[in-house]
């Protein structure tokens, strides 16, 4: 989805930034991994290693080994339009933001069509109104913060009026506006773990149609984190984001949706895409890096943030990919 540019505020590490990989060969590669017809995002793990996807306007599971089912298909159950990008997102942990901690493992998407707002499903697969946003606002990114910064609330970028609002909503549904003058953002948003540099807690989203990478802060400013360095557009730049966990290790892998898009340059081939946590090692990722893929051709950067923050080209996937929403990662490939 194409978005017009809101320059941040004050500039951030992009000095610092180093040379987008023309020093060495990008040998790491993304793979189809699973069919999944107009998959769109995926969100996790769970606590039992599966992820959310969200294909087509519906909720799978997708198993630690691979097997996709249905999931708040029954009565009560999920579904929406499936034209502007329905992003999910699952609560990692249950500590306290303000008043109340929302339970963990409980799955959020973000509803873009005429009546803004959230939606939440259950564990039982049923599905209910969490929180209404403006009317004159296009959702179009959500996560959770699960470092604190935010108060463990659900973060939510939305479209208005050329720039990006930032809501903050905890788990009383109570909607706050962190800002209203952001640069404009959407896709795969996520929170900065405390070890990324300067930016540690803050959230990190980027710009498809600039190239640039940035970070959202608590008190309501913005801050440009790097230039990716990737071809930028509609369509074409930088989309997918996730920070490599804690836990990861090369026996893990990383993946993201591949949504088919008719008559685009980048048509997409409906996958789950991954790569393989052996070369993710072997391209130097480290947990608590960056990985960010764009729409077109899943070229994907790896972003490295101290003092100041390196930006290198790590992978690519398929030239007919066409990347979407949230990176995720589990802890043993599948």
């Amino acid at each position: 989805m194409s978005l017009p540019l809101a320059l941040a505020g004050s500039t951030g590490c992009t000095a610092g930034s180093g040379p987008v990989g023309a020093d060495r060969a990008v040998a790491a590669r993304w793979m189809p991994f699973v069919h999944v017809p107009g998959v769109v995002d995926l969100a996790g793990p769970r606590a039992d290693g599966s992820f959310m996807v969200a294909a087509a306007g519906r909720l799978f599971i997708l198993s630690r080994t691979g097997v996709l089912s249905r999931f708040a298909s029954g009565p009560g159950g999920y579904s929406t339009a499936t034209g502007p990008e329905p992003y999910i997102a699952v609560t990692a942990n249950n500590r306290a933001g303000g008043r109340c901690a929302f339970r963990s493992g409980a799955v959020f998407a973000i509803e873009p069509r005429a009546h803004p707002g959230v939606i939440q499903i259950n564990s039982q697969g049923v599905a209910s109104r969490f929180a209404d946003l403006p009317r004159d606002v296009t959702p179009n990114g959500i996560a959770y913060d699960n470092v604190g910064r935010f108060q463990h609330r659900l973060l939510v970028t939305a479209a208005s009026h050329g720039a990006t609002t930032l809501f903050a909503i905890d788990c009383t549904a109570a909607v706050s506006v962190v800002t209203a003058r952001g640069p404009a953002v959407e896709g795969g948003i996520a929170v900065a773990p405390p070890s990324f540099g300067r930016f540690g807690g803050d959230l990190i989203a980027p710009n498809e149609t600039s190239g640039r990478l940035f970070a959202f802060q608590p008190d309501g400013n913005s801050v440009t984190v790097a230039e990716s360095g990737l071809p930028a557009g509609g369509d074409i730049g930088v989309e997918g984001a996730g920070f490599v966990p804690p836990w990861f290790t090369k026996a893990g892998a990383a993946y993201l949706a591949d949504r088919s898009s008719r008559g685009n340059a980048h048509p997409g081939t409906n996958h789950i895409l991954r790569l393989a946590g052996t070369q993710l090692a072997k391209a130097g990722a480290r947990p608590g890096d960056l990985l960010v893929a764009t729409e077109g051709g899943a070229k994907t950067i790896l972003v490295r943030c101290a003092d100041s923050c390196t930006v290198r080209h790590i992978a690519d996937g398929p030239p007919a990919s066409h990347g979407e929403g949230h990176i995720v990662f589990a802890a043993s490939a599948s």
